[in-house]
């Protein structure tokens, strides 16, 4: 019989990068209920591709 695998750590959250002009998502869509709602959709456009500039340089590490 074999032993049972160890459990692996589960990840935390990521840390901030330094120097990033980014702070956390909770702050970019903190005001989103005060504003406009044809103003979300630039809000989410804007995250949406701050992620894919991000997730982009996955390959690069």
């Amino acid at each position: 019989m074999t032993e049972p695998s160890q459990q692996r750590p589960v990840p935390g959250p990521p840390c901030p990068v330094p120097g990033s002009p980014e702070g956390p998502a909770d702050d970019r869509f903190a005001d989103l209920a005060q504003r406009p709602v044809a103003e979300h959709v630039a809000v989410f456009e804007d995250e949406h591709g701050r992620l894919q500039r991000d997730l982009g340089t996955i390959d690069q590490l």
